[in-house]
């Protein structure tokens, strides 16, 4: 499968990460790196390389320091991805992932981004507008920067569904919240998430069904996917609704598997899949994801688990 349409992804707040391997990690403690492992990222960063590695044409933008943009540069290269980033004064963040394969948790330390001037976001507008086709799939993915406003994503959005794009979200807090209210085709929140934007815990399948028709598809979301770690996901349209149950899997650090997951359900709805493919697909890669520490895709090495996701209709 490929996709006639570059699909375009949008990280508005990228960081290079140094994930740390600890084996045993604790708070408080001397700890000893078992490994050490750099590579550029962010969310829509992320998105971007797995989609290229299903083979995907794809376009990515954004803000980027230009002090140390190097590594996105070589990335980007490698993966043959099209770079329209907007160069920002100064220096991308750099995240830290502390990942234990004792526990199988990681522990994030995320700083905060760029300094953003208002012409670098009339910059990305106006790129973003040339970029999009009609029926282009674009991703919306990943943080904010602390001054850039909290509506920044529903601005894009009217941006992208005025040349006929279709769009996919991912983010969370103040901003998932205001770009809700502009109707996404898709949207990823977490099962925390979503208990944040309905204000109450959702304990059963029921509930997180119920709230994400409350606060998305019945509000003009077409597609809610709800992640819900290892206990799998579930996925809503106004007519449907599927739960997958991942297989287990020795878990190496969870930083990208939702990531992994966005680009599975795009790459999917591009390729115009039903839900259950689309949510089995999904599944796989943000499994596959939790057995490595990097973005991206060896050559089908999600294929194992496409056969061993469980996919239920509620």
């Amino acid at each position: 499968m490929n996709t006639a349409l570059p699909i375009i992804t949008v990280t508005l707040n990228p960081a290079i990460d140094l994930t740390l391997s600890i084996p045993g990690f604790a708070a408080g403690k001397v700890n000893r790196v078992a490994d050490v492992q750099t590579h550029a990222a962010g969310k829509g960063v992320n998105v971007a390389t797995m989609l290229a590695d299903l083979g995907a044409t794809v376009t990515v933008t954004g803000l980027l320091g230009s002090r140390n943009a190097e590594p996105f540069q070589l990335l980007f290269a490698q993966k043959r991805i099209d770079d329209q980033f907007v160069r920002v004064p100064g220096e991308t963040r750099t995240g830290f992932k502390i990942s234990d394969d004792a526990s199988g948790q990681t522990t994030d330390i995320n700083f905060p981004g760029l300094k953003v001037p208002a012409a670098a976001i009339d910059e990305l507008t106006t790129r973003l507008a040339t970029m999009v086709r009609p029926g282009s799939w674009v991703v919306l993915a990943g943080s904010v920067p602390p001054d850039v406003s909290g509506d920044i994503y529903g601005r894009l959005i009217e941006v992208i569904r005025a040349k006929g794009g279709r769009v996919a979200l991912d983010t969370s807090g103040a901003p998932l919240k205001a770009a809700l209210a502009f109707s996404p085709d898709l949207a990823k929140p977490n099962v925390a998430e979503l208990a944040e934007l309905v204000g109450r815990e959702l304990p059963t399948p029921a509930d997180i069904v119920a709230a994400a028709r409350e606060v998305m598809t019945d509000r003009g979301v077409s597609l809610a996917a709800i992640s819900m770690g290892e206990d799998g996901a579930i996925f809503i349209t106004a007519e449907q609704a599927v739960r997958t149950f991942a297989p287990a899997v020795a878990v190496k650090s969870t930083v990208g598997a939702g990531d992994a997951m966005v680009a599975g359900l795009v790459f999917a709805m591009a390729n115009g899949l039903p839900l259950d493919e689309a949510a089995r697909l999904s599944t796989a890669l943000g499994t596959y994801a939790v057995t490595r520490i990097a973005s991206g895709l060896e050559a089908g090495g999600h294929k194992p688990y496409l056969q061993q996701v469980r996919v239920e209709t509620i």
